[in-house]
C-alpha cells in the first residue's frame, strides 16, 4: 500500500484538556512581558497565526515578538508539564489501534500540523505514539503559517526520503477541522475526518470531507477510508 497518511495532531489524535492553553499561556507572558488575558481561537491554525492573532488581541506588534524564541519557551513549558499532559491529557479512542493497523497494511504515516516541529515531537513522545509516525517527512506550523501549503511540503519531504513520488491520489488527510477539509480540497488530496473536535459531523461534510466519522473506533473501516475501499 502506498498511501501516504498526514494525520492533524490535536483533538484528532490526542486532546490536551487545557494544558496546551497554559503552555501557549506561559510562552506568550515569557515572551511579551504581557499577561494573557485572552487566546485567539486554536481550532485547526497553525502556531504562527494564533500567536500573530492573539498578539493582535492584546494591541502587541507581531514584528516586536520572535516567534522562533516562543516556539522554544512553548516547548520548554509542554516539557515542565509533561506528567500534568499524561494526567489531564488523553489519546483519543482509537488512535493507537488505528496507527498500528495502519502501519500494518503499509501506509506511509506522518503529521500535517499546525504544531511546531518541536512542540509536536513533545507531545507525541509523551502520549507514547512517537514511533508510529515519520516525523522526518511531516509538515509543521514553524514551516508555514498557511496550512494548504503545508501538504506539498509533505508531499516532497516523503519523497525525496523514499526516493517515490507522491500523486495527489496517494496522498490523505486525516484531521478534526474544516481547516484540514480545506488543505485536502485546495490540494486535491482525500480527506478522511473525525469529529472529535470542535467541528461536527455535519459541518465536516458540509466543508467537503470524503468521509466522516464520529472517532477513530472503527480500526478496519477507518483504514479502508483512508485506502479508498469501500
Amino acid at each position: 500500500m502506498t498511501k501516504l497518511v498526514l494525520w492533524d495532531i490535536d483533538r484528532t489524535l490526542i486532546a490536551s484538556n487545557g494544558v496546551g492553553r497554559v503552555a501557549f499561556q506561559v510562552a506568550f507572558e515569557q515572551v511579551t512581558g504581557v499577561p494573557m488575558r485572552e487566546m485567539a481561537d486554536p481550532s485547526g491554525q497553525t502556531e504562527p497565526v494564533i500567536l500573530s492573532r492573539t498578539l493582535q488581541l492584546h494591541g502587541i506588534d507581531d514584528s516586536a515578538v520572535s516567534f522562533a524564541e516562543f516556539a522554544r519557551l512553548e516547548e520548554a513549558a509542554y516539557r515542565e508539564r509533561a506528567a500534568e499532559l499524561r494526567l489531564l491529557g488523553e489519546v483519543l479512542p482509537g488512535v493507537p489501534d488505528v496507527l498500528r493497523a495502519g502501519a500494518a497494511a503499509g501506509f506511509t504515516q506522518t503529521v500535517l500540523t499546525g504544531n511546531t516541529r518541536a512542540g509536536a515531537e513533545v507531545k507525541l513522545t509523551i502520549f507514547g505514539l512517537i514511533d508510529q509516525l515519520r516525523l522526518d517527512i511531516g509538515a509543521y506550523g514553524d514551516d508555514d503559517p498557511v496550512r494548504s501549503r503545508l501538504v506539498p511540503l509533505a508531499c516532497r519531504r516523503a519523497a525525496e526520503a523514499l526516493g517515490r513520488t507522491y500523486r495527489p491520489a496517494d496522498v490523505v488527510i486525516v484531521g478534526d477541522t474544516t481547516h484540514d477539509v480545506a488543505a485536502g480540497r485546495d490540494n486535491g488530496v482525500r480527506v478522511v475526518a473525525v469529529a472529535t473536535g470542535e467541528s461536527p459531523a455535519t459541518e465536516l461534510r458540509a466543508a467537503g470531507a470524503d468521509v466522516v466519522f464520529d472517532d477513530l473506533r472503527d480500526t478496519a473501516a477507518v483504514c479502508a477510508a483512508i485506502a479508498d475501499r469501500p
